[in-house]
């Protein structure tokens, strides 16, 4: 019976926060979250760190990731997609004479997941057929609402929703930028490049948080106490 892997991602180069992945996140390596989140979901049969650092091999052994084989200089480069690290990593496994059905793609600076959103995505993911389960953040101000630049004006960008209620504009939602849950066999036919046959898990924006700046690091670090603090009181 094939079963089920979680892959996280973790290259060493990251240009904008220097070892972001492995950098102390409210007093443990980021990359830990996302580990031990998978771990502690019981739902995975390996949970695994692609990565092409020994620093950060040898780091996620500590917190009990596999890391069976390293990342190819092809998947460690500035310009390697999500989808190519992914595919190589089922691939890695076919040659060891490992198979998996499904797999959850966790990014290693997100420490918003937990083990409760893995769950949830992964039965939602088995209960449907469907490619693909990811978790999904309502925009919080109507992006039809927004403005360009134009020399040294403001200009809408799209001038016909100047009237219109912002309650009357149809909700967008973006990606969470923490995990992805995959159905092995249709993602491989499509090569990784999914368009469709996506269903959302839908989250609070106090739980979101893209994390490319020194200051997207400190808000993510108040909003994640926050987030603990709640969850203790109930």
């Amino acid at each position: 019976m094939k079963g089920t892997i979680a892959i996280i991602p973790a290259r060493g180069g990251s240009k904008r926060i220097p070892k972001k992945n492995i950098r102390q996140f409210c007093g443990k390596p980021i990359i830990s979250y996302s580990i031990e989140a998978a771990i502690e979901a019981d739902i995975f049969d390996e949970v695994m760190v692609s990565t092409d650092s020994e620093e950060i091999a040898e780091l996620a052994l500590q917190y009990g990731a596999s890391v069976p084989f390293m990342r190819s200089e092809k998947t460690a480069g500035d310009y390697a997609t999500t989808s190519e690290v992914v595919l190589e990593v089922i691939d890695n496994y076919k040659k060891l004479g490992k198979d998996f059905q499904y797999a959850a793609c966790i990014y290693a600076a997100a420490p918003f997941v937990t083990s409760d959103k893995l769950c949830s995505a992964m039965k939602k993911l088995k209960e449907n057929d469907v490619v693909e389960i990811m978790p999904v953040v309502k925009f919080s101000y109507p992006p039809m609402r927004g403005f360009i630049m134009k020399d040294d004006y403001l200009a809408m960008k799209w001038p016909e929703f100047l009237n219109t209620r912002s309650q009357d504009i149809e909700s967008l939602y973006h990606d969470c930028g923490q995990f992805y849950c995959y159905d092995i066999e249709k993602y491989q036919s499509l090569n990784g490049q999914i368009v469709d046959s996506i269903m959302p898990i839908i989250v609070s924006e106090s739980e979101v948080q893209d994390i490319d700046s020194e200051e997207d690091w400190k808000i993510a670090e108040i909003k994640y106490q926050i987030m603990k603090g709640l969850n203790h009181e109930r």
